[in-house]
């Protein structure tokens, strides 16, 4: 039999069905209206870079380099050629390729080094972030602005979420969205698609 704690039963006391679903509502309605301001003119660039690009590479540092590494799945399934930067067959980026990245403050150092590379191979840098005026936007062919908190401003009235989940979450819907339309745009069924799932997990 187990006990439960003073701790726990406080916990159960405050967290109930009512409060999760008004987590929920919250961070729906957050994303709603984040993704919601996006660009579409924006996106359309991106994925016409990305369809363009004999090979796509990607880097992100953190949180948003794992929303990057389910973009990157994703691109895989459609049949191009993708490259995660960081993983040992990474090959060198050169002219013609494509960097896509993303940061919501624009500064990560690691991320800021490797738009500069790829620009310097005379690779395209496609930029996701919140930042316009950022170092990493700066060095973007093309631009995608998502306008979210970033995770050191913890007094906004953007978000109500902790520390770059916003920004996290509507980089997701990004990609998703590049994706989707770069599939119903190449008329491949998703039988095709699932051809290319990894068989190896």
């Amino acid at each position: 039999m187990s006990v439960i704690t003073e701790g726990e039963a406080r916990i159960a006391e405050t967290i109930n069905s009512s409060q999760i679903a008004g987590s929920v509502s919250l961070i729906q309605q957050e994303i709603a209206d984040t993704a919601g301001a996006i660009e579409a003119k924006q996106l359309a660039a991106l994925a016409v870079g990305v369809a363009a690009a004999p090979r796509i590479f990607l880097a992100g540092a953190g949180r948003s380099g794992l929303v990057l590494r389910m973009a990157a799945m994703r691109l895989m399934h459609l049949g191009l050629t993708v490259h995660v930067a960081g993983d040992t067959t990474t090959p060198a980026i050169t002219s013609g390729d494509l960097l896509l990245v993303a940061s919501g403050s624009g500064t990560t150092s690691g991320v800021v080094k490797a738009a500069k590379t790829a620009s310097g191979a005379g690779a395209k840098v496609a930029v996701l972030t919140t930042n316009a005026q950022s170092p990493l936007a700066v060095l973007a062919d093309t631009l995608v602005i998502i306008p979210a908190v970033q995770k050191t401003d913890h007094g906004s009235s953007v978000s109500r979420q902790y520390s770059g989940s916003l920004f996290e979450q509507a980089l997701f819907l990004a990609t998703e969205a590049v994706f989707q339309s770069l599939w119903e745009t190449a008329d491949v069924s998703a039988e095709e698609l699932w051809l290319r799932h990894a068989n190896l997990e």
